[in-house]
């Protein structure tokens, strides 16, 4: 098994399970990562969790021996799929949340950041080191860590290609969350019913407009924001939670 699909509940889970090398993303991987995705979003799943097989690594990038041999066709060919496959997987209708118990480099970071948020146990370290190799981040790294972090520390962080703990993580906001340990899977589950406790409409509504901010002026994303502002008046979880504000209750929400 390199990445597994399963079903918990209302939520899916996928584990890169290769723990021998680190949970490595070779091409095959990412094919089946993009099948898996395709599943999930026909599924009726509510959330997404993300994890590493084993202690060491959520996922340690790129497996390196496939660069070898390649013309740079094929390296940009391969760099394209590897970003088609994680925007997909950003795309989705439902959020997805990465648990990162160790490390989580190169494509294994990218791969986090493609997921809605991320959260970290204590211990865990991050980075894109492709330019200790002579190479840059190319599954989407230089455009989606600078919209995380901001220019000046992406620059950074992808220039020096250090690691970065938990810690500092969290302070420069590369991950939403730190955790000081547990299963990976029940973190994630945990973290995904705090963010959509009672499973409100609005959860999806605001992650499309807070999205829309990385890709639209503001002129564009306040038109946006009206937009989605609008559709969410009319659900009836919108109906119920002013109703229950007026009537000083909790609401019931049914996620509709």
């Amino acid at each position: 098994m390199t990445i597994g699909l399963r079903y918990d509940g209302e939520l899916a889970v996928l584990t890169i399970d290769r723990p021998a090398a680190l949970n490595a993303l070779n091409l095959d991987m990412l094919r089946t990562l993009s099948s898996h995705v395709d599943d999930i979003e026909r599924s009726s799943a509510r959330g997404v969790v993300v994890v590493g097989a084993g202690d060491r690594a959520f996922c340690a990038g790129a497996d390196i021996a496939e660069l070898q041999g390649r013309t740079a066709g094929q390296h940009l060919d391969g760099s394209v799929f590897g970003q088609a496959v994680l925007s997909k997987l950003a795309a989705l209708s439902m959020p997805s949340v990465a648990v990162i118990r160790g490390a989580a480099l190169g494509g294994g970071l990218e791969l986090a950041m493609a997921c809605t948020y991320r959260v970290a146990l204590v211990g865990a370290r991050v980075g894109l080191p492709e330019i200790k190799l002579g190479l840059i981040p190319g599954y989407g790294g230089t455009q989606r860590l600078p919209r995380l972090v901001g220019t000046a520390r992406a620059l950074d962080l992808i220039t020096t290609g250090r690691m970065v703990g938990a810690d500092e993580a969290l302070e420069i906001g590369l991950i939403d969350r730190q955790v000081d340990g547990g299963d990976p899977v029940v973190v994630g589950k945990a973290y995904l019913a705090e963010v959509s406790e009672g499973r409100p409409a609005a959860v999806h509504l605001a992650r499309e407009a807070v999205l829309a901010a990385a890709r639209l002026d503001l002129d564009a994303g306040l038109r946006a924001e009206a937009n989605l502002f609008s559709r969410a008046t009319c659900t009836g979880d919108a109906r119920e939670g002013i109703e229950a504000f007026l009537a000083k209750r909790p609401p019931q929400f049914m996620g509709r």
